[in-house]
């Protein structure tokens, strides 16, 4: 087999680049470990954050030229070279605008979901964030069923975007709610029962639509093809070995080879040699396959690596099947986070990602506010959605018997359930209670930034995230440290090519998504901040190629 670009790997940075290339004139295959397509990017919300895209102008949202330069400027400073994150802003917009004209996918806007920094020099509290619209899975061609499956199967077969989660977790406290909850089911009866067509939304719908401009465009992908190792000729990377049931196997690749297979989340060697403890592949949502196959591969031949120990890290909670990843539980009025000695320690409704640099405390210490436990009380559980249960439904007896979820008829015997000093843990909360009554959070400031409030609840006066914990019995619901795949990978540059510790390029070999270092560095700008640079990467890897074909430098 020889084509002229090969893309190990099918979640969203991996689709993109094959579907690039194909429209600039090369020829692709797609090779992928696992039985199915999709990766994380299947799994995941789909969400993708790309400043100044047409789906944003179209929806109204505009912003001067240098406003997002301004923000991850501020952001990042120089930790991660200037270049690179130039090159998300600058072809991101574009790279969009190829995937919507030759796939299905069709985006929308979500209208408030605040950049997670929206305070900040250039942030935006309005949002930047785009995600997938709903599609008809009859509508893709027949290859849907080998789409990797969510990484929480939807409530009652429902069919929910992100846009609906943040209401529906209000569907007993706001109009809206209401409106939401009805117009999903509507969306079902209509979807199911009247047109008899399953319905795609959020990764699954992203990864999906890729997939069916891969077949328009006669690009093939590979499932049950493992990567071995990368082939070199002269110093150049002319190829990949795979495996697969038609046993081991050379493809020539004449102008590169893109890696876009994951991070290592799901490898626990790995995990033990670059994070912090606790750290387990029990904890993340990312892909099973994600084992850093790609980083592996490349490092044996010189490449550099950054960031190893990081991840797109979110407070999880150990469901024994797989964590939930926590967004609207820790924000909405009514509970707080506390650590082994009973104190709180964080604003519990910050970017996911701080709250577990949190959770882990300063670098080179022992794991600081490990364990952690949410403390809620049942006026918390009457209102609101959690980790997919209803309102008011009693938390399952398996999370009790599992010591997932401890409940006590006082704070005191909460306290002592989860060997934490009492007197602490009442103190804590009633100081807490005390902000709630005011609305001002002192010790965290919870509430206070536009990202906060997004998951809050609009009727909580006077501060939408600030709920006193009052009302018995008391839970308490243990967060680990979990994660939506790792962050550290690969150097590469504006082009995303790899490179050398000493900064040089490997010819031919290129990485995107987790498999490469995140141009996001250790922070997180805003919702679909993994996807969105994964599939510009991506482009601009086959892009690259493409010149490469051309004959360019």
């Amino acid at each position: 087999m020889e084509v002229d670009l090969v893309v190990v790997g099918s979640g969203a940075a991996g689709l993109t680049a094959a579907l690039t290339a194909a429209q600039h004139g090369l020829t692709a295959l797609v090779v992928e470990k696992s039985a199915r397509y999709g990766g994380s990017t299947a799994r995941s919300g789909g969400a993708i954050w790309l400043p100044g895209n047409s789906v944003l102008r179209a929806a109204g949202v505009t912003e001067a030229p240098e406003q997002a330069a301004t923000y991850l400027a501020h952001l990042l400073g120089d930790s991660v070279p200037e270049a690179r994150w130039r090159a998300l802003l600058t072809h991101g917009p574009d790279m969009l605008d190829l995937v919507l004209a030759h796939t299905p996918l069709r985006l929308a806007w979500v209208p408030g979901y605040a950049d997670y920094y929206p305070e900040a020099p250039g942030g935006s509290p309005g949002g930047r964030t785009v995600e997938p619209r709903p599609v008809s899975a009859n509508s893709l061609g027949g290859e849907v069923e080998d789409l990797e499956p969510p990484y929480l199967s939807a409530q009652y077969g429902l069919t929910v975007t992100a846009a609906d989660y943040r209401w529906l977790n209000l569907v007993l406290r706001h109009p809206r709610g209401l409106w939401r909850a009805a117009r999903v089911g509507a969306r079902k009866l209509r979807d199911v029962l009247l047109r008899r067509e399953p319905v795609l939304a959020m990764g699954q719908a992203l990864a999906a639509c890729l997939r069916s401009g891969l077949v328009q465009a006669g690009v093939p992908v590979w499932l049950n093809t493992p990567l071995l190792s990368l082939v070199v000729e002269d110093d150049r990377v002319t190829g990949i070995q795979v495996g697969g049931e038609e046993g081991e196997r050379i493809i020539t690749a004449r102008h590169g080879v893109l890696l876009a297979c994951g991070g290592f989340e799901r490898d626990e060697e790995l995990r033990g040699l670059h994070h912090r403890a606790p750290s387990s592949a029990e904890w993340t949502v990312g892909a099973a396959g994600n084992t850093g196959d790609g980083i592996e591969a490349a490092r044996r031949l010189g490449a550099a690596v950054e960031l190893m120990d990081e991840a797109w890290w979110g407070p999880s909670i150990p469901l024994g099947g797989g964590p939930y990843f926590c967004l609207a539980e820790r924000t909405l009025p009514g509970c707080l986070l506390v650590n082994g000695a009973g104190q709180r320690f964080v604003n519990e409704a910050a970017p996911y990602v701080d709250a577990v640099h949190a959770m882990y405390g300063p670098p080179g210490e022992a794991a600081a506010n490990l364990p952690t436990w949410l403390i809620c009380d049942q006026r918390y559980r009457n209102r609101y959605l959690f980790a997919g249960l209803p309102p008011r439904q009693p938390f399952p007896e398996r999370w009790l018997k599992l010591g997932v979820v401890r409940k006590a008829d006082s704070i005191e015997a909460l306290a002592g359930q989860i060997e934490v000093p009492a007197d602490a843990l009442k103190s804590t909360v009633d100081r807490f209670n005390g902000f709630a009554h005011t609305g001002r959070d002192e010790d965290f400031h919870r509430g206070e930034s536009a990202y906060d409030r997004y998951y809050g609840d609009p009727r909580q006066r006077p501060n939408p995230c600030l709920g006193a914990v009052a009302k018995g019995p008391f839970y308490a619901i243990r967060l680990v440290p979990g994660d939506l795949g790792t962050k550290g990978g690969l150097r590469t540059d504006e082009h995303a090519r790899v490179r050398r510790a000493d900064d040089s390029v490997i010819p031919g070999l290129y990485a995107a998504g987790n498999t490469s270092a995140a141009v996001m560095g250790r922070t997180y700008a805003g919702a679909g901040a993994t996807i969105g640079p994964a599939m510009t990467f991506g482009y601009l890897a086959a892009l690259d190629a493409a010149r490469t074909k051309a004959g360019g430098s």
